[in-house]
Parts: structure tokens; C-alpha cells; sequence
């Protein structure tokens, strides 16, 4: 099993910034894939953004490229996900999410085998 919890979460005005965290139980971090999701309110939980296994390299959603980044720290088991820019269409709960199989690039939720409780992110207009 692998535990993930998320922090960071928080109100926060339009156009302003905020970093969330994934904090993640595991003996081998860097052998999971990690994504971040998002699910707003009567929505489907939808891909925000993920990191690969190998070279670290990251892919985003459309609508957050050049606003957000996501970065792995493999010595403190944690993922980030740098949010700038933000906007109301932002407002969600994010989870945090890790794999260790599919292939890259993956957008799929199936593919990811862990969750965390996810943490809400309100953006004020």
C-alpha cells in the first residue's frame, strides 16, 4: 500500500499563487509515476498534470499549461504542484495520485492504483 497525503490547499484571490504538496509513504518513490487530478463540484474528476518515471519530465491539461508546474523531490518522497495565475475555473479538490505501470504521459485515471484525500482549492473572483 502506498499512503499519499495532500496539503497546501487553501482560499485564495484571483491571479494569485499556491503550492500543494504531496507527501507519500513509499520505499521506492522513484519507481511511481505521479499525477494530479482535480474534481469541481458536479464535475468528473479530471488529469491536471503528471510527472514520468524516468527523466522526470511533466505534461499538463491544456487550460494550466504555462500557469502551473509540477516537480518530484525523490529524497523527501514528495510531490509539488506549483499553481500561478490562478483563476475561479481552478476551483477544485486536487488529489494526488501515483502509479507505477501504464504508459507515458498517461492522463488516465485508471492507470493511477493510489490516492490521496485530496485538498480543496478556492479561487475568488
Amino acid at each position: 500500500q502506498v499512503q499519499l497525503v495532500e496539503s497546501g490547499g487553501g482560499l485564495v484571490q484571483a491571479g494569485g499563487s499556491l503550492r500543494l504538496s504531496c507527501a507519500a509513504s513509499v520505499r521506492t518513490f522513484s519507481t511511481y509515476a505521479m499525477g494530479w487530478f482535480r474534481q469541481a463540484l458536479g464535475k468528473e474528476r479530471e488529469f491536471v498534470g503528471g510527472i514520468n518515471w524516468s527523466d522526470g519530465s511533466t505534461y499538463y491539461k491544456d487550460s494550466v499549461k504555462g500557469r502551473f508546474t509540477i516537480s518530484r523531490d525523490n529524497a523527501k518522497n514528495t510531490v509539488y504542484l506549483q499553481m500561478n495565475s490562478l483563476e475561479p475555473e481552478d476551483t477544485a479538490v486536487y488529489y494526488c495520485a501515483a502509479r507505477r505501470y501504464g504508459v507515458r504521459n498517461s492522463k488516465n485515471l485508471d492507470d493511477y492504483n493510489y490516492w490521496g484525500q485530496g485538498t480543496q482549492v478556492t479561487v475568488s473572483s
